[in-house]
């Protein structure tokens, strides 16, 4: 898949719907931080917000994305908003919990719900997917998807003739790569999203991303994330800061040649940056 070629540019999902392949990310950011991020990214064109549960800022995105909605005049199907289920327990829980998002976020639909792990079990996966299918159908989600899935739980989906997710979220970078997960996914018309696209700049001063900024008079933030356009990856790198948001968005003026990829493609370490339960049972 090529890459979008502006920051509005979306990709096309299997379920028909498409997805903004540049976003923000909200994680860990506090409610002030959350409102002014979103309201930021907005001002600096992203059509694509993803928030959680987990990360208890919901209400912060909503606050701010249905101002900036009324204050514009821009309709609310101009902006993807995500969200995801923290916990795993049962369908109704499941449905519980969505409803409860919602309401935090004050919208009426989230474009695209995730189960943010696969922690539970293969019957409470079961159940808990079949919820969130339940929950597409009644109009309460667009489309519906996974968040840090490894090969296995995929295949247990495609075992059970399940309905696919759309999307599965996973820690994707130069530095961890999860070539099997990769696989999986792209031969099943998943797109695959990186959560973490940056690595949290904890090799941002590696000499081979050094170099390739240098090459291309760019900083090594919009290195990450122009490689990970270019795999066809959605990407949502997080900043709080108004100067990092719009400078991470300005990656469409320049390629990474066939050169640059291969270096960046053999740099896999498989570098933890924060949560890997890819292999949970």
């Amino acid at each position: 898949m090529a890459a979008v070629s502006s920051l509005q540019g979306r990709v096309k999902l299997h379920d028909g719907t498409e997805i903004p392949q540049f976003g923000l990310g909200v994680y860990e950011m506090s409610d002030q931080e959350t409102y002014d991020s979103v309201k930021w990214a907005l001002e600096a064109g992203y059509r694509h917000i993803d928030t959680a549960e987990w990360y208890e800022n919901e209400k912060e995105c909503g606050r701010a994305l249905n101002e900036w909605l009324k204050s514009t005049g821009t309709p609310r199907d101009q902006v993807y908003l995500t969200s995801k289920l923290r916990d795993n327990r049962t369908y109704d829980r499941a449905l519980t919990d969505l409803r409860k998002s919602l309401k935090r976020a004050q919208v009426e639909y989230f474009d695209l719900y995730l189960m943010h792990s696969a922690i539970g079990g293969p019957q409470v996966r079961k159940d808990v997917w079949r919820a969130l299918v339940d929950a597409k159908q009644q109009g309460l989600v667009k489309s519906i998807g996974v968040s840090n899935w490894g090969t296995k739980h995929i295949q247990e989906l495609l075992d059970n003739g399940s309905e696919l997710p759309v999307v599965n979220q996973i820690d994707l970078h130069p530095f961890m790569r999860h070539p099997d997960i990769v696989e999986i996914c792209e031969k099943n018309h998943i797109v695959l999203e990186a959560w973490g696209p940056l690595a949290r700049a904890q090799r941002f001063d590696h000499p081979s991303i050094v170099k390739v900024a240098k090459k291309h008079n760019k900083d090594q933030a919009q290195i990450f994330l122009r490689w990970g356009l270019q795999h066809g990856y959605v990407v949502i790198p997080k900043s709080v800061s108004q100067k990092r948001i719009i400078s991470n968005s300005q990656i469409f003026d320049f390629e990474l040649d066939a050169e640059d990829m291969r270096e960046l493609d053999g740099l896999d370490e498989y570098l933890v940056t924060d949560w890997d339960v890819v292999d949970c049972p």
